[in-house]
């Protein structure tokens, strides 16, 4: 990527040696152009939101930028990026989405979520370190800007503006009003379930801003929940965990289960930690954010739940749900068993009987089936 600070060599994380897809697009290109044409002060604190694979930080290293991201996989990206382009590791100071913000911030650069609630919640928790005198933009490609957008920055910040589009990309402008007066921030969100759902039926779920279906059981989930395996003891990984729903729901029906939530998001992880003490589950569990499996001992569950995403950001991509079935295979002792859900049409079964030989039906609707998969 050529930008006003010299060339930035990227790739996403994990790299995939046939991965079609950049590290970047041409909306950070596009803000990175007019920092530089602004001629926008960089010597002072400089807060990256969003960045998605590093791109906006590496481009600015030499400014000492803070990143704060919902997703580990970018932050690896970033420090990876990092290195590949010559920066020391302490070139940009990585934050998560559940850190506390910088308590003054005078460049806040906004890679602008998929997700309105993230957004939401992460102007809310940043506001208070910005000023007067704080130059706010935001960066996405046209299809991820709305008018809702352009709201919660004026909500939030100040009065904002647009720019015009640059190959497909667009630039948000708010400047900050001191005066203003702020909604309180409605995260984390707690809800009850319905009361059609097994064992937990009327219980409470807690999600953080930029979960995945944050406000309401996902229809995915919901099926998956009528047709999830009873257990007697074991370790269980709720794999890509969201909300912690599923996991949640394996604990209260076997206490003596031990169940590892994991997902690469940090918002996820906390809310599957909330949702889990929220209802007073007697097992044990562990709750991780990571790349999937990685990290996770070789031969050591029993059992592996997961609903993979097939979206990555604007991307429709099984990559990812590759990955989950492979590690799931890597860690399953002999004789353990992955359960999947997923939209009919995506052809799971396929996947699972190239990586575990079999791949068995128990339960299917128009649209959506759970999948099971033994490792011999």
């Amino acid at each position: 990527m050529t930008t006003p600070w010299g060339e930035r060599v990227l790739a996403r994380f994990p790299e995939e040696p046939r991965d079609p897809l950049r590290a970047w697009d041409a909306s950070d290109a596009y803000l990175l152009g007019h920092l530089a044409d602004e001629g926008v002060a960089l010597s002072s604190t400089v807060v990256v939101v969003g960045d998605r694979w590093g791109a906006l930080t590496t481009a600015l290293a030499e400014h000492r930028p803070v990143q704060i991201t919902d997703s580990c996989l970018a932050q690896e990206a970033t420090r990876a990026n990092l290195r590949r382009n010559g920066f020391a590791a302490d070139a940009a100071r990585l934050l998560t989405t559940q850190d506390p913000p910088p308590e003054r911030i005078d460049v806040l650069l906004v890679r602008v979520p998929k997700s309105l609630a993230l957004l939401e919640d992460q102007l809310l928790r940043l506001a208070p370190g910005v000023h007067a005198g704080t130059v706010v933009v935001g960066t996405g490609m046209v299809k991820e800007i709305h008018t809702s957008t352009l709201r919660l920055f004026e909500r939030i910040v100040g009065p904002t503006r647009t720019s015009l589009a640059v190959r497909k990309a667009r630039l948000v402008f708010s400047t900050p009003d001191p005066a203003l007066t702020r909604p309180a921030a409605p995260w984390p969100l707690r809800y009850r379930l319905p009361d059609d759902v097994g064992v937990l039926s009327g219980r409470p779920v807690v999600a953080h801003a930029g979960v995945f279906c944050a406000d309401r059981l996902d229809i995915g989930t919901r099926f998956f929940l009528a047709h999830l395996p009873g257990t007697r003891g074991g370790r269980v990984v709720d794999l890509g965990c969201g909300n912690g729903v599923v996991g949640t729901a394996v604990g209260l029906a076997d206490p003596a289960a031990e169940v590892l939530f994991t997902d690469e998001s940090f918002q996820a992880a906390a809310s599957a930690r909330d949702t889990w003490e929220a209802n007073g589950a007697a097992g044990r569990a562990e709750f991780r954010v990571g790349d999937g499996l990685e990290g996770v001992p070789d031969g050591s569950a029993d059992l592996v739940l997961n609903n993979p995403p097939f979206h990555s950001h604007q991307a429709t991509t099984d990559a990812t749900a590759w990955r989950m079935f492979a590690g799931a295979r890597r860690v399953l002792r002999p004789g353990g068993e992955l359960w999947v859900v997923g939209n009919r049409h995506l052809g799971y079964h396929l996947k699972l009987r190239r990586l575990f030989g079999n791949s068995h039906l128990v339960a299917g609707d128009r649209k959506f089936v759970v999948l099971r998969a033994v490792k011999r």
